[in-house]
């Protein structure tokens, strides 16, 4: 049964949509069967693998109204192991659509499952804001994998999504978990990034995924040649950090099955645990506006 993680943050220019590619196709490129699911109506995450959206007829827009099953929709890509459900601009009306439907957050959740058998990973891009598309994701997600720039406006945010992720626990998915906070975009030539890094991971510990993808020139110019970076320039350094972001997750896998073979259950990260990290989040924010005003209260 594929673990399902979707990419999440309603801050937008973090490296969603290239994490939610590059991480879908390191999975692949380690052999384990993998579908991405564009569920952002700008559908980047598709055009990024090559797939032309804009006469295309299957998509995700399709599967959630109901006119379509998902695995009529699913499409193959270049890359062995690796399918994807494809977005279209048509999906920026189907908030509106299914506003009266029963149940309308958990519609992703009954469409994939399924399908999720043929998978050992789904992965879900998000749009950037907290509406219906994302809350269906987090209703549907295992796990929420949150890619933070290294850059202060992209902390601000970071509090209100781990609030909105335990009111999901609460109400819609008790098993959602947070996958990791992965920072992105990181120089380690600008004092900001250093500073970024240093604060989330001080404040939120163990939730920062170990893997930093840094800023890299083949990452950025990958998805213009419709490939994942992998396929693009398999020895960049951003495919480098996405194939270690993929161990990482692929690594935490096995020691949750064998914690579930040893104790029959998963251990399971309560809900006041990611109301204690947004109030990390806010913590960091304010450890790096402050660290960033020495300069100005030293030039004083």
């Amino acid at each position: 049964m594929a673990r399902v993680i979707a990419v999440a943050n309603q801050k937008g220019g973090v490296g969603k949509t290239t994490t939610a590619v590059n991480l879908s196709a390191s999975f692949a490129a380690a052999e384990q069967p993998t579908l991405l699911i564009d569920i952002d109506p700008q559908a980047n995450a598709s055009n990024g693998l090559g797939i032309k959206t804009r006469d295309l007829e299957k998509t995700v827009y399709e599967v959630l109204v109901g006119t379509m099953a998902v695995q009529d929709a699913v499409v193959p890509t270049e890359m062995p192991h690796l399918d994807v459900l494809p977005s279209h601009i048509n999906l920026v009306g189907a908030e509106i659509e299914i506003v009266d439907v029963k149940n309308r957050e958990r519609l992703l959740a009954e469409r994939i499952n399924s399908i999720r058998h043929k998978y050992k990973f789904i992965v879900i891009d998000c749009p950037p804001s907290l509406g219906l598309l994302t809350l269906n994701a987090l209703t549907a997600a295992d796990s929420i994998l949150v890619p933070v720039q290294c850059e202060y406006y992209a902390l601000e945010g970071l509090g209100q999504l781990l609030n909105t992720i335990s009111i999901v626990r609460k109400h819609l998915n008790p098993r959602l978990e947070i996958e990791g906070v992965l920072l992105t975009m990181y120089d380690n030539r600008l004092r900001l990034s250093n500073q970024v890094v240093q604060e989330v991971t001080r404040h939120l510990g163990e939730k920062v995924c170990k893997t930093i993808i840094g800023r890299n020139v083949r990452l950025a110019e990958a998805p213009s040649h419709g490939k994942p970076v992998i396929l693009y320039d398999a020895l960049s350094i951003g495919a480098k950090h996405y194939l270690d972001l993929a161990q990482e997750i692929l690594d935490r896998e096995k020691l949750r099955f064998s914690g579930q073979n040893h104790n029959g259950n998963a251990a399971d990260s309560s809900t006041p645990e990611i109301a204690t990290g947004a109030e990390a989040a806010s913590a960091a924010v304010s450890a790096v506006a402050s660290a960033m005003q020495e300069p100005i209260k030293q030039g004083k």
